[in-house]
Formats: structure tokens, C-alpha cells, sequence
């Protein structure tokens, strides 16, 4: 039997984006009569909860959202178990060689630390104090063949500083400036089996020049 493993995060009006903005999440509802009908506005940052970013999230010519076709994120996913780790931990090379199964080119990396597990909804902390990747190791998945990498913790060490200039974002520049996509605010990668590849699915809206977009990431995993 199979099931379908929901490992998107849940946004709602307490949700805020990543401190490059800081905006909120809103939602404004209109309705008709005399029966029940709604249609609703959101405005939010593309890159509020579960999303994906492709490379004109970090460069002027880069691919958007309506390029980029859904094999890329579509595929073998495989998951590096790193649910040991804490507050603030730099992901490592060395964490990687000895967690990481073997991977193949073409394989979805998902990285688990179990942070949004434990900590989304808590803004700014979920941010300011998550597992970052260091850049050897963002550099390491890619140069293994890694077509999409994703997180369940913040990526970036940037969060942490008063300020930053979009240069701070080494980890987007590395995995997207590679041809990988970059997918972040993932959840409940403690479904997953950590001894064999599983079929997983991105699926992200397809807007015109947007460098980014909300995602439902999902697995298919048997029982």
C-alpha cells in the first residue's frame, strides 16, 4: 500500500516570510449573496513557507517559474539525516560524507534537521537560530549531481545578521548558479525512509517572470 507524506508547512495569517522582507502574511476574503460564495486575495512573499526558487531568485537572466519543467523536481528523492543536530548548527562537508547515502546524479537531496518540526510559527527565532548550510557543503550535493536540494531549516547563515546585501545569500548563488533547484520550509521529512530512494513531487505554480513560488511537496511512500 502507499500513502501519500505531506511535507509542506501550514501558512496563515502569523506566518511571516524570511527577513530579506519580513512581510506578513494576509488574506483578504470577498463574498456574494444571497447563497454562500467566497474568493479570496492573498498578498504574500513568494518565498512564505514551502517553496521552491529557481536562479532568477539570484541573477537578472535567470530561469523563472514558468520555465522551468516539473521533471526538475519531480524524481528519486533521498533523505540525509542530520535530526541530531541543534540550534545554530553549521551543516558540514563532514556531516554530509558521513550521513549522506550516495548520491546519484539527477536524485532530489532533501536535508532533515527536524527545525521546522520543531520551531515554524516561532518568527523570528525559526530564522535567526536554524541549522545553515555552510558553502563547502551546498558545493559538495551539487557536485555529486544533485538536481533540486531541500531543507527543513532555514538555509542561510545571513538570517543571523543585523543586515545583509543579497551577496549574504551564498547558499541560493551556489545550488541555483549550479542548475539545481533550491527547495526550503520543508516538514515531516521524519516519514521518509533514510535506506532507499522514494518517489517525490514539487509541484509550484508556473508565473510569468517570478523567481520563486509557494510549493505542496509531497512523497509517495509504501507501507
Amino acid at each position: 500500500m502507499t500513502r501519500i507524506a505531506d511535507l509542506s508547512v501550514r501558512i496563515g495569517e502569523e506566518t511571516l516570510s524570511p527577513p530579506s522582507v519580513n512581510l506578513q502574511f494576509q488574506m483578504t476574503s470577498y463574498h456574494r449573496g444571497p447563497g454562500f460564495w467566497q474568493a479570496s486575495k492573498v498578498e504574500m512573499l513568494l518565498h512564505t513557507g514551502s517553496h521552491v526558487d529557481f536562479t532568477r531568485h539570484v541573477r537578472e537572466d535567470g530561469e523563472t517559474a514558468a520555465d522551468v519543467a516539473l521533471d526538475r523536481v519531480f524524481g528519486e528523492a533521498l533523505i540525509v539525516d542530520l535530526s541530531h543536530v541543534g540550534p545554530n548548527h553549521e551543516i558540514t562537508v563532514a556531516d554530509l560524507e558521513e550521513r549522506a547515502p550516495e548520491i546519484r546524479k539527477g536524485d532530489i537531496v532533501l536535508v532533515r534537521t527536524d527545525w521546522t518540526d520543531k520551531q515554524w510559527g516561532n518568527f523570528p527565532t525559526y530564522y535567526t537560530e536554524s541549522p545553515y548550510c555552510s558553502p563547502e557543503a551546498a558545493q559538495w550535493m551539487v557536485d555529486r549531481g544533485a538536481k533540486a536540494i531541500g531543507f527543513d531549516c532555514f538555509s542561510e547563515y545571513c538570517a543571523r545578521l543585523p543586515d545583509f546585501t543579497s551577496e549574504d545569500f551564498i547558499i541560493h548563488k551556489i545550488i541555483l548558479e549550479n542548475g539545481a533547484i533550491l527547495m526550503q520550509q520543508m516538514t515531516g521529512l521524519g516519514q521518509c525512509p533514510t535506506d532507499r530512494r522514494f518517489p517525490f513531487f514539487a509541484p509550484f505554480i508556473k508565473i510569468t517572470g517570478a523567481e520563486g513560488s509557494p510549493a505542496r511537496f509531497f512523497a509517495l511512500l509504501d507501507e
